[in-house]
C-alpha cells in the first residue's frame, strides 16, 4: 500500500485537535516533503525519522515520500509527530500492517537510535483522545503523566521497535495505569515565621476565601516567607482541579507526576515581560498566571514590575481566564490563581521604620507608590503592612500555630462556602454578594460609614463584603456581623494612608 494514515494530536491552547498524518510513497527522485503548516521542529523530523528507521533495522524507501499533516490550516509544532510519521512510512511501504493503525493515536519524539523521548502536553492530548475513546501510545515518561487521566487507555513504549512489534502482533505494550498520588505535604510551615500575628491572620483569611493579598513593609520582615507558606494552607485540590493544573503545566513541560495534586507556586522575577506573565508567542503558550492555575502567584517587589505587565493582571484577576489573540491564532487558558504580592513602603524600603534610616522625600514615596494604578490596587482584597520586629521580640516570639492546624480551620471555612454557593467567596458575582454576604444592621451601618469616609469604590465595597464573609466563615458565623466588617475594612487601609 502506498498510502497510510496515522492519527495524532496537535496542541491549541488546552485543546488538542486531532491531526491525520497522511503518508504517500510514489516513484520519482528520493526525498521527503512535509506539508500542512509544519514549523521548524516538525520539518526536522525527516532527518530524525530516516536515522531512527535505519538504526532500528527498517528500510527507508528510496522513493518520493509526501507527508501531509491535516488539517492544513492548523499550525504543527514540536517533535510529537516523529513517531506517527515513522509509522506512516512503514505502513505505506508495507513493512507493518496499515490496518493496525486505525485503533490508536500516537505521539513521541524519536532519537536517532529509535528510542522514544517524552513530549510536552501529553495529558492534554490524552484527555482529548479519551473523549474520542481512542487508545494512545506514548513514550514511557509521557505515558506515566497521561495515565493520570482516569478512564483513558494509555500504552507505554520505549522504542520504535516496541511499537512496531505491538502493531504486528509480535509483542505487547504494557498499559500504563495512573497511580493514586497523595501529594507530599512538604510545604514550608507557618510556624517557622516568628511574630507577625497580624500578617498571619490576613494570610489565613486569604486562604479561606481565595482572596488576593498585598504585603507592604521594610526588607527582611518576612513578606516572602509568609507568601511561600500559603500553598500549605490551602485545602486539598479536587481531582478535576488537579487535572486542570497538571494539564496546564504539561503544556509547558513542567509537570511531574509525583507533584500531582500539589498547589503550584510561581514566583516570576520583576523583569518578566507581559508575554511571560500572561502567555503568548506565535504559537500561544501559557504564562505564569496560567501556570499558577489552582495555586499561588507571588509577585515580589511589585512596583518594580513594568506597569504594562501589572495592568495585564487586571482582567484575569476578575475573570479567572486569559484569552490570547495573535494575528492568526487565538488561545484560551484558565488562570484561577491566587495573587500574593509584596512591596516596600518607599524606594529605600525603610519608610516608617523606627531606626530612621529612610531618607526618601514625600515626592519620591508618592512616585514609587504611584507605579501601582488605582484600578489594580482596587482588585487586591487585602492590603496590610508588615512592620519590622525588634530583635528581642524575635528572640522571645514563638512560631505559633503550624500550617496543619491553620489548614484545618481553612478547610472547614471553605467547605461552608462550597455548601452555600459552590465556589470560594472571592469568586462571588455582585448578585451573589448581595445574596450571600448580607451583613446585620450594625455591620451595614459601619460599612456605609466607611464607604463614605474612605471614598471606597463600588468594587472595594463588594470586596469588603466578600472578605467579611470569609472572616465570618472562619468564625463559623451564619451572619456577617459588625466585627467581621470592621476587620475587613482595616485590611484595605494601606493605600488610603
Amino acid at each position: 500500500m502506498s498510502l497510510a494514515i496515522v492519527h495524532s494530536r496537535a496542541l491549541d491552547g488546552l485543546c488538542a485537535p486531532q491531526v491525520a498524518v497522511e503518508v504517500h510513497i510514489t516513484g520519482g527522485l528520493p526525498g521527503v516533503t512535509l506539508v500542512g503548516l509544519p514549523d521548524t521542529e516538525v520539518k526536522e523530523a525527516r532527518d530524525r525519522v530516516r536515522a531512527a528507521l535505519q538504526n532500528s533495522g527498517f528500510e527507508f524507501p528510496a522513493k518520493r515520500i509526501t507527508v501531509n499533516l491535516a488539517p492544513a490550516d492548523l499550525p504543527k509544532e514540536s517533535g510529537r509527530f516523529d513517531l506517527p510519521i515513522a509509522l506512516g512510512i512503514l505502513a505505506a511501504s508495507g513493512q507493518i500492517p496499515a490496518k493496525a493503525l486505525d485503533d490508536y493515536e500516537f505521539a513521541g519524539e524519536l532519537s536517532l537510535s529509535g528510542h522514544l523521548r517524552p513530549v510536552r502536553g501529553a495529558l492534554a492530548m490524552v484527555l482529548a483522545a479519551d473523549t474520542a475513546r481512542q487508545c494512545f501510545i506514548l513514550p514511557e515518561e509521557s505515558a506515566r503523566e497521561a495515565a493520570l487521566a482516569h478512564g483513558a487507555r494509555v500504552l507505554s513504549a520505549s522504542t520504535l521497535l516496541d511499537v512496531c512489534a505491538h502493531l504486528c502482533g509480535r509483542g505487547e505494550l504494557s498499559e500504563c495505569v495512573g497511580a493514586e498520588h497523595q501529594p507530599a505535604l512538604d510545604y514550608p510551615d507557618l510556624s517557622e515565621v516568628r511574630g507577625q500575628a497580624h500578617a498571619k491572620r490576613a494570610l489565613e483569611i486569604a486562604a479561606a476565601g481565595n482572596h488576593s493579598l498585598l504585603f507592604a513593609g521594610p526588607p527582611g520582615t518576612g513578606k516572602s516567607m509568609l507568601a511561600s507558606r500559603l500553598p500549605g494552607l490551602l485545602p486539598p485540590m479536587t481531582s478535576n482541579a488537579a487535572l486542570e493544573s497538571a494539564a496546564v503545566l504539561s503544556l509547558a513541560g513542567l509537570f511531574r507526576p509525583a507533584h500531582f495534586g500539589r498547589h503550584p507556586y510561581r514566583s516570576p522575577h520583576h523583569t518578566a515581560s507581559a508575554a511571560a506573565l500572561v502567555g503568548g508567542g506565535s504559537v500561544p503558550r501559557p504564562g505564569e498566571i496560567s501556570l499558577a492555575h489552582r495555586g499561588v502567584l507571588f509577585l515580589d517587589e511589585l512596583p518594580e514590575f513594568d506597569r504594562r505587565v501589572l495592568e495585564a493582571l487586571r482582567e484575569p484577576l476578575e475573570s479567572g481566564r486569559v484569552h490570547i489573540s495573535r494575528a492568526a491564532r487565538q488561545a484560551d487558558f484558565p488562570a484561577e490563581f491566587q495573587l500574593i504580592a509584596a512591596m516596600n513602603p518607599c524606594p529605600c524600603g525603610y519608610h516608617g521604620d523606627s531606626s530612621g534610616k529612610c531618607r526618601c522625600t514625600p515626592d519620591q514615596i508618592d512616585r514609587y507608590r504611584s507605579r501601582l494604578s488605582g484600578p489594580l490596587l482596587d482588585r487586591i482584597d487585602l492590603q496590610i503592612e508588615v512592620p519590622a520586629l525588634p530583635a528581642e521580640a524575635l528572640q522571645g516570639a514563638s512560631g505559633g500555630e503550624s500550617s496543619a492546624t491553620v489548614r484545618t480551620r481553612i478547610a472547614a471555612a471553605r467547605e461552608r462556602q462550597l455548601r452555600r454557593q459552590n465556589k470560594p467567596n472571592a469568586r462571588l458575582s455582585p448578585g451573589e454578594v448581595e445574596k450571600h454576604c448580607r451583613p446585620d444592621d450594625a455591620g451595614a451601618a459601619l460599612l456605609r460609614n466607611a464607604t463614605s469616609r474612605l471614598n471606597l469604590s463600588a468594587r472595594a465595597y463588594h470586596r469588603i463584603l466578600r472578605v467579611s464573609r470569609s472572616i465570618a466563615d472562619l468564625a463559623g458565623a451564619e451572619t456577617i456581623q459588625s466585627a467581621h466588617i470592621a476587620e475587613a475594612i482595616q485590611y484595605r487601609r494601606f493605600n488610603k494612608e
